[in-house]
């Protein structure tokens, strides 16, 4: 059965739909999945293991009362993560979404940072000032997870800008970092995405936009959120490459994301890739996860990305099931080390909650407004207000004429 069929299964036990007439097309980059030797194997393993049992540990901390605030999983997206990051360098940047504890981790985040920022603690990678949502790491070039839909995207445009502008115009010639802009479904149908992916096209930016379409844009499915199902469709508009890629496999992922980075690093422009994947969770750790029908998830949970590499592992030689279950044990180790390092970490200081929140050395610029031109000011805003009211409760009567005078007003920005 084929990814885009798995994608559209319906909530009864029909047979799914029958497979897209465009699908050759769509498996272009699947096609040119391509083997790995067996020490990269093992770190793409080990970093797809280390994604899974590090969420699984934050669900159990979620409900013990250690982590608060909003906590979503991405449990069953490993591949995509995996086989995105680990294609780009240090100094390289990622923007993520509120899913991005395991984006962090694959950027090179330690597990103990990020657990510890999930306890709110100092020795997490924002200084406890981020939590779930908003992983930040200048030294690993995380950009940060943001939580509401799709406004990590202009903040990436802005960083590939800053380096296009460095290397275009200033002329720096180690200026050749890759921006990945990672998003999901739902954020594909908001104006900002498509307004980035035409400016990035036109001053041809270092960027990639990654899409991880796992079909459920919180409670909504993703065929009745737009009329264009195919997502990576949607960039050549903008003169954007876009491909289609099974991301419950890894290997096709890093297929895609190399031809991508190369592409980018070379001062070729954006890509657009649509990641098929799916989340084995719910929404977040709030969401009792009844909307999405048995047959669906059973379907998906079939296609364990993690499950379906070790096979490719055992078949290609490079392991064989104990290797894999020490494999297993190492990173339970390490996700139980993050958990202690963050119980004994301490609280942020209160008096220092307002740190980290302005640039180093920034001075607030002084007004230079008169006390009189204030209450002006403060008079003619109370006016303004007060004519609004008077409107909103049937009042017809024009506003006062404004009275010009030679010398401009000032206002106050």
């Amino acid at each position: 059965m084929s990814v885009s069929a798995l994608q559209n299964i319906a909530t009864s036990t029909a047979e799914a739909p029958p497979a897209p007439a465009d699908l050759p097309k769509r498996n272009y980059l699947r096609s040119m999945r391509a083997n790995v030797d067996a020490k990269v194997a093992q770190m793409l393993y080990e970093d797809m293991c280390l994604g899974r049992q590090f969420e699984d540990m934050c669900a159990q901390m979620y409900y013990r009362g250690r982590v608060a605030g909003f906590v979503h999983l991405y449990n069953g997206q490993e591949a995509v993560s995996t086989g995105i990051i680990k294609c780009l360098r240090k100094d390289d940047v990622i923007s993520s979404t509120y899913r991005d504890h395991v984006h962090a981790l694959s950027k090179g985040v330690p597990a103990r940072e990020v657990m510890a920022e999930l306890y709110g603690k100092e020795t997490g990678c924002s200084k406890g000032r981020g939590g779930s949502m908003h992983m930040f790491s200048k030294e690993w070039g995380v950009m940060g997870g943001f939580a509401f839909i799709s406004e990590n995207v202009p903040i990436a445009l802005g960083a590939a800008f800053s380096i296009a502008y460095r290397r275009q115009q200033m002329l720096d010639e180690s200026a050749d970092q890759v921006v990945v802009c990672f998003l999901g479904d739902g954020a594909s149908n908001n104006g900002i995405f498509y307004e980035a992916m035409n400016m990035a096209a036109l001053a041809r930016l270092p960027i990639i936009f990654v899409v991880e379409n796992n079909n459920w844009a919180i409670g909504m499915a993703h065929y009745r959120s737009t009329s264009v199902p195919e997502i990576y469709k949607k960039g050549p508009a903008f003169g954007v490459p876009g491909y289609e890629v099974d991301g419950m496999d890894v290997l096709a992922v890093r297929a895609a994301a190399r031809k991508a980075v190369k592409r980018a690093r070379a001062g070729e422009g954006p890509t657009l890739i649509e990641a098929l994947t799916y989340r084995f969770r719910g929404h977040s750790l709030a969401d009792p996860d009844e909307l999405r029908a048995p047959l669906e998830k059973s379907a998906w949970l079939a296609r364990d990305p993690i499950a379906t590499f070790g096979e490719y592992m055992k078949d290609m030689g490079y392991s064989n099931d104990y290797l894999l279950k020490e494999t297993q044990k190492k990173v339970r180790a390490l996700v139980e080390d993050s958990v202690s390092f963050a119980e004994s970490s301490p609280e942020p200081k209160v008096e220092e909650v307002g740190e980290y929140i302005f640039a180093d050395g920034y001075v607030p610029e002084p007004e230079h407004f008169s006390d009189e031109e204030l209450h002006q000011y403060a008079v003619a805003l109370k006016d303004e207000l007060d004519q609004q009211e008077r409107r909103k409760a049937g009042d017809k009567t024009p506003p006062t004429a404004v009275q010009l005078q030679r010398q401009p007003l000032k206002v106050i920005d």
